[in-house]
């Protein structure tokens, strides 16, 4: 479809259905989706299982010193898994006390710097449609596209409870608004790279919008930069 490869940025807010578009993006085009929120997902889930003390400095050096993380395809569900040290843990990021400790975890100086790190280096050839809260500014701030995707708050908690209610039937709206907020406010304040949008990344609100009209609006502005 295109002329040539380019860097894809998707940034946003949790539960805006980032990831859903990157995926969606990447098979049309045949480029490598890289989802940054599971790297710092593993990292956490990694950190909790061997009880790392993340508000000690050293402790979290040592720790990163022991992960490795990298993505291999699933062929039974048609997507790439985020594997930690080898052991593919995509069922168990999702888990409620990954989400209720990623955006701590995230926001650590050298968490962060570990995670670039590596995804820098995946995206030097390019081809690449990456999801997360700094991608466009931080991570690849000289992608040929950003993307800033937006929705409703409350469709945003909508979106979220129907995804962890499958798994966890005893969890209330409430405890997903709560935790959607916090994470907010952490992604927003954080010292070292913040969630905010790119000065020149497109708004995509899909609060009204389907997965079908979402994808072609990116898919126009995919065509936009690469065939120009």
């Amino acid at each position: 479809m295109a002329s040539k490869k380019i860097i894809v940025t998707i940034d946003g807010f949790s539960s805006c259905g980032k990831s859903t578009l990157a995926k969606q993006l990447a098979r049309e085009l045949n480029y490598v989706f890289i989802d940054s929120g599971a790297m710092y997902r593993a990292i956490t889930l990694y950190f909790l299982r061997n009880h790392v003390n993340w508000e000690k400095q050293a402790d979290v050096v040592n720790a990163l010193q022991d992960i490795t993380l990298h993505f291999a395809y699933n062929p039974q569900t048609g997507n790439s898994d985020i594997h930690l040290n080898d052991e593919d843990v995509e069922p168990l990021i999702r888990d409620m006390l990954v989400s209720e400790n990623v955006s701590a975890v995230a926001a650590i100086k050298e968490v962060r710097e570990f995670a670039v790190a590596q995804q820098q280096k995946m995206g030097e050839q390019k081809g690449i449609v990456m999801d997360g809260r700094d991608i466009g500014t931080t991570v690849f701030p000289q992608a040929e596209l950003k993307i800033f995707v937006t929705a409703d708050p409350t469709i945003r908690v909508e979106r979220r409870f129907k995804e962890l209610y499958d798994k966890n039937p005893q969890i209330t709206i409430e405890e997903v608004r709560t935790n959607l907020e916090m994470r907010d406010y952490i992604d927003s304040n954080r010292e070292v790279s913040p969630l905010r949008k790119a000065d020149d990344a497109v708004v995509l609100d899909n609060s009204n919008l389907t997965r079908e009209q979402q994808l072609r609006k990116a898919l126009h502005w995919v065509a936009e930069r690469t065939q120009a």
